[in-house]
């Protein structure tokens, strides 16, 4: 009986044993993921290349692994009462398909009439598929799209807590697109939760631009979000779903659709294009964010440009009313070099800006869902529109001037003295950098 119960205690302490060993592996595999350095990032291509130049775009299409499209048109949606509009209207009027991939979906009047648009949509026989990241959208469930799915709907989590993702559980989709009949797409960075649309309690609506995109480049936001799909839900989307391209030029623009997923190795696509675009200005960096941690070799080619260069580096972020004060405080540590070397920083002070907007020489834009962090640039799957034209890029140097008006900029020599009790949350900066 005395070997026997020596048998039982050794095997059992054996399990025990090995299970602290594998939960020690998946922990250190996690923070590992939250504290692992940023790739250095350093290009000298623009030493010879133009960013009005043919070679230069065929440079930064083979960089961002896209596709130049040539026959899109594009309108800025500015703020949520028409944002949220134009997509619920595009919703009333499908007649094959609706795709809609989404960081945050949340109860509240809007998602309210998503779920009820969608439903209706669905009941006349459309194919309606969404995908929700799993830790983005918490506030729902299954329950809350029942009447959707009841209706024929399919519903896909991405990313959910199961034991064998574990490793990558950090890893979320943070972008929020639409695609409607494969020939209207919508990119942002707001997803669908009250905040964008009529503001929370004392709290105001906050500020984001979403853009209604049409022709040859809806195809590529229908791509992306098949990736997604296959990877939530499983199957390939139907080849009936990438409709011919109608024309639709809009002057001398020209668009890339840059989805970006990060590589072991923490490379992205994302992080290329706003590193390699960054370093072709000529003239004007102008930055909308709403979170601003940049890795050491994005601040310094900011530095580099706005110093070395003459470059005019303007960065519009959120004021005392951001929605996350930890990283607002772990954002503010680092204006000083930046500040000092004399780029110019303005906080928004109506309310949470959201948007996610980078505009080179009143020549390029950038507009999707990527923040100016590490979270973004090395973890989250994301999706970027970047724009080759001057009419669309002045369209929205419109709504940053505007934005600008009603900001406040802060000095160096404020920056410089600012107090202690706003230094303190400072020191969380090294963690929170990695989770915004």
């Amino acid at each position: 009986m005395h070997s026997e119960a020596m048998i039982v205690m050794t095997v059992s302490m054996l399990f025990e044993v090995i299970a602290v060993l594998c939960s020690s592996i998946v922990i250190l595999m996690i923070f590992g993921g939250l504290i692992e350095p940023a790739l250095e990032y350093n290009t000298c291509l623009t030493d010879v290349l133009q960013n009005d130049s043919k070679q230069f775009l065929c440079v930064l299409e083979a960089l961002t692994d896209s596709k130049v499209n040539r026959r899109s048109s594009f309108e800025v949606l500015t703020d949520g009462g028409v944002f949220y509009e134009a997509q619920l209207a595009a919703i009333t009027t499908a007649q094959s398909s609706i795709n809609l991939e989404a960081y945050i979906f949340d109860r509240g009047e809007i998602g309210r009439r998503y779920v009820e648009a969608l439903a209706e949509r669905a009941r006349a026989g459309v194919q309606i598929r969404i995908v929700c990241d799993a830790f983005g959208s918490l506030g729902v469930n299954d329950a809350y799209f029942a009447d959707l799915t009841s209706a024929g709907g399919v519903l896909a989590w991405y990313n959910g807590l199961r034991w064998y993702r574990l490793a990558r559980i950090n890893n979320r989709t943070h972008r929020e697109l639409m695609i409607v009949d494969g020939r209207v797409g919508f990119i942002g960075g707001a997803g669908i939760a009250d905040q964008w649309y009529q503001g929370r309690g004392l709290k105001t609506r906050w500020r984001d631009t979403v853009i209604k995109v049409e022709g040859d480049a809806v195809t590529h936001l229908q791509a992306t979000f098949a990736g997604t799909w296959l990877e939530a839900h499983g199957g390939i989307l139907p080849s009936r779903e990438f409709s011919e391209a109608e024309d639709h030029l809009a002057e001398d623009s020209i668009a890339m659709i840059v989805n970006s997923t990060p590589s072991y190795g923490g490379a992205s696509r994302a992080r290329i294009l706003f590193q390699t675009l960054i370093a072709s200005s000529t003239k004007t960096i102008h930055v909308t964010t709403p979170y601003f941690l940049p890795d050491r070799s994005l601040a310094d080619e900011l530095i580099h440009a706005v110093k070395n260069r003459g470059i005019e580096v303007k960065i519009l972020v959120p004021g005392k009313k951001s929605d996350l004060a930890l990283t607002r405080s772990a954002s503010r540590r680092g204006y000083g070099p930046l500040l000092k070397a004399g780029a110019r920083v303005y906080e928004y002070q109506p309310s949470m800006i959201h948007a996610k907007v980078l505009l080179i020489d009143g020549l390029w834009s950038v507009v999707g869902s990527t923040n100016f962090d590490q979270r973004s640039f090395g973890i989250n799957n994301e999706v970027n529109m970047a724009v080759r034209g001057a009419a669309f890029t002045e369209r929205l140097e419109q709504d940053f001037i505007h934005d600008l008006a009603d900001s406040r900029e802060l000095s160096y020599d404020e920056w410089r003295k600012r107090s202690l009790i706003e230094r303190v949350p400072e020191f969380f900066g090294w963690i929170i950098q990695q989770q915004q």
